[in-house]
This record gives structure tokens, sequence and C-alpha cells, in this order.
């Protein structure tokens, strides 16, 4: 509740942001989130990479919520919904899919899985908004894949709690 009420108060908008994403089987599910950038930040650019670096669409609070990883607190509603996991492949937006699914091969078996609110590749690569990083990407979400385990995922949880309270975040 202070989460939803700074994000109110910071700038004009909706709390709770939505985003069209490819889940387990290529489906497509609203994902949440705390909106952590201004109000139709897309709306001249269409869909775009969020970079690591200063991205003048974020606002000050949203720094913050993408720092410590809170801006997805949201994504709990999801995994109770049954569209993610908790731990999985990140769910990519339909339009990079369809992209990526051009150029890099085997993509789409990381749809094999339902996606997680945190996975492999995020925890174990810095973040990513290019081609490139997107293919080496994929060879950590296939990685989770092939070796789903309880261990992988008590490991990748306790690997994203030392990331949010380290605030290696984006």
């Amino acid at each position: 509740l202070l989460v939803a009420l700074v994000v109110k108060l910071s700038s004009p908008g909706p709390v709770l942001y939505r985003q069209v994403r490819v889940g387990v089987e290529r489906r497509l599910f609203e994902l949440l989130k705390f909106r952590t950038m201004g109000q139709d930040a897309e709306a001249a650019s269409g869909p775009v990479w969020a970079t690591a670096t200063d991205d003048p669409r974020v606002t000050w609070v949203g720094k913050l919520l993408r720092k410590s990883r809170l801006d997805e607190l949201p994504q709990l509603w999801n995994v109770l919904r049954g569209d993610m996991s908790f731990v999985g492949p990140r769910p990519e937006r339909p339009h990079f899919v369809e992209k990526l699914e051009k150029v890099i091969p085997y993509y789409d078996e990381r749809h094999a899985v339902k996606p997680g609110i945190t996975g492999w590749a995020q925890v174990k690569f810095p973040y990513g908004s290019t081609l490139e990083d997107a293919e080496e990407k994929l060879e950590f979400d296939l990685y989770y894949v092939k070796h789903m385990s309880l261990l992988l995922d008590v490991a990748i949880v306790l690997e994203t709690f030392k990331v949010m309270v380290m605030g290696r975040g984006r």
C-alpha cells in the first residue's frame, strides 16, 4: 500500500501498469507492475526495450522501484491467477517475441514453461537491451527450462533477494 501511495502521489496516472506479455505455450496475458514511467511513455515511440542507463521516461520514484525490484510486486497477482510462476524465464512483449523468434534459433523454447517474476537470466545476466543481450539471456532461459528443479528455483530466489538488497536492479 505504501508503494502504491508513493506512485500515485509522485506523478499523474494509474498506480498499476498493465502490459500484454507472452506466457507458456505462447498464451497472451496481462502483466501487472507498479507504474515506473510517466503516463503514455511509449505513445510517440511505440514499444521500446528499457535500458540500464538513465531512461527519461522513468519517474524518480520509478528509478527507486526498479532498483529495488519493488515494481514487480503486483505480479504476485499474475502468479495467483496462474499466468506466471514465481521463478521462470521473464515474459516478453509480443512485439519483441515476434522479432526475436525470426532471428534467434530456439527462442520459442522458452515458452515451454510458465514465465516467472524472477529467473536464472535475471540474476546471472546484467540488464540487456540489444539483440546480442537477448541471445545471451536465452541461453540462461534454456538452461533453466532444461534443468528446472526445486533446488535451482531456491538458488534463483536467494540470488534475487541478494539483487534486491544490494540494489543491483536496473
